[in-house]
């Protein structure tokens, strides 16, 4: 009798053994599906096996919040712009060279003593589709060094706490993978003037960064750099400013310039010979590389157009023609800057709220 009470002791015991073990891996399970990081993890394992490749590295060990900051690392072997790419600029891009690229590149240059030792932020700025996200890349692509794009989207968390561990992330994890430039696109919209209407979470998160890249500035081996460009350097906080002791206005082309940035844009393409790049950058007085490049884009679809005609008049072509300076021109006589455009938009229908009735009716 006790021999049996034993036995169905011993399997009661067992059974909820069992019970239990299945119960805490079902738990275990569903917590990780619910885990909100679980893709980004995923992805991120990927990038650094990429990453430690191209590196000659083992794979480095990270935490679940480096893994979500990995997903913006870019590889400067898959960056396609370098300062050849880059119309104009020229003395910005030696200056950004031997300031930022030559101590990422050779850093036993830099070794002897504080004062060469390598930048720890670099400020480019000047009105938007002048070439500063370019220049950025063409930076890393240059000195070799990883490439962190950061996204606020990515460091906004709805758990407490997690924007200040995310924060953290980016910078051990630039550590771990330098040779490295942590890059903050549009930094005024992060790194701004700080107000009281600012929210708590928002607040914790600059001075969190702020304090970690002071931390780096006892470091002086660490090749690590926060490369940061804005169209509005005015709306910086004063602390963030003085952390970015290196400022580089990135201001309109003049006009030998935007030759150089013509020359570069058609590098390559179908165009035709003699084209006079000094008389066409004389017609495009104010405009930026973005917009020169879009002028490109528009008059290649003259080519484009004249061959469909041909094609529906009968005359099939095998290919559309060059790209000649009357298409240039011709874009030139017939169109408008977005930003004149929208200038003109805006103070057009504060003077006549009727304006835009007017201009859809043909008045």
């Amino acid at each position: 009798m006790g021999g049996s009470s034993e036995t169905k002791l011993l399997q009661d015991l067992v059974l909820y053994a069992a019970s239990a073990a299945l119960s805490c891996l079902v738990l275990f399970a569903g917590l990780r599906h619910l885990d909100p990081n679980r893709e980004a993890s995923k992805k991120a394992l990927e990038q650094k096996k990429e990453i430690s490749k191209r590196l000659g590295r083992p794979l480095i060990h990270t935490n679940p919040y480096e893994d979500v900051i990995a997903c913006d690392v870019i590889n400067p072997d898959h960056i396609d712009v370098e300062f050849d790419s880059i119309g104009g600029l020229e003395a910005i891009k030696q200056a950004l060279y031997e300031l930022v690229i030559l101590p990422l590149r050779r850093p036993d240059l830099f070794s002897h003593g504080k004062l060469l030792g390598p930048q720890k932020g670099v400020l480019l700025y000047g009105p938007p589709g002048t070439g500063k996200t370019m220049l950025a890349k063409a930076i890393a692509k240059e000195s070799g060094a990883v490439f962190i794009n950061v996204r606020v989207s990515n460091l906004m968390s709805k758990w407490f706490g997690d924007a200040q561990k995310l924060v953290a992330a980016v910078f051990s994890l630039a550590y771990k993978l330098q040779p490295a430039i942590i890059f903050i696109d549009e930094v005024d919209s992060f790194l701004g003037q700080r107000r009281t209407t600012d929210h708590e979470a928002l607040t914790n998160m600059k001075t969190e960064f702020m304090a970690l890249w002071d931390g780096f500035t006892t470091d002086q081996n660490a090749r690590v750099m926060v490369l940061a460009a804005t169209n509005r350097p005015s709306e910086l906080d004063e602390a963030i400013l003085r952390r970015l002791p290196q400022a580089f206005e990135i201001g309109i082309p003049d006009r030998k310039e935007r030759v150089e940035i013509l020359k570069v844009i058609l590098k390559g393409e179908s165009v035709e010979e003699g084209i006079d790049f000094d008389h066409i950058a004389s017609l495009c007085e104010g405009y930026t590389g973005s917009d020169l490049l879009e002028l490109c884009k528009n008059a290649a679809y003259y080519p484009i157009r004249e061959l469909l005609n041909d094609e529906k008049n009968g005359k099939p072509s095998s290919a559309p023609r060059p790209l000649s300076q009357l298409d240039l021109e011709k874009v030139l006589a017939t169109s408008t800057k977005a930003r004149v455009a929208a200038s003109e938009y805006t103070s057009l229908s504060s003077q006549s709220p009727g304006w835009l009735r007017h201009r859809e009716s043909g008045f």
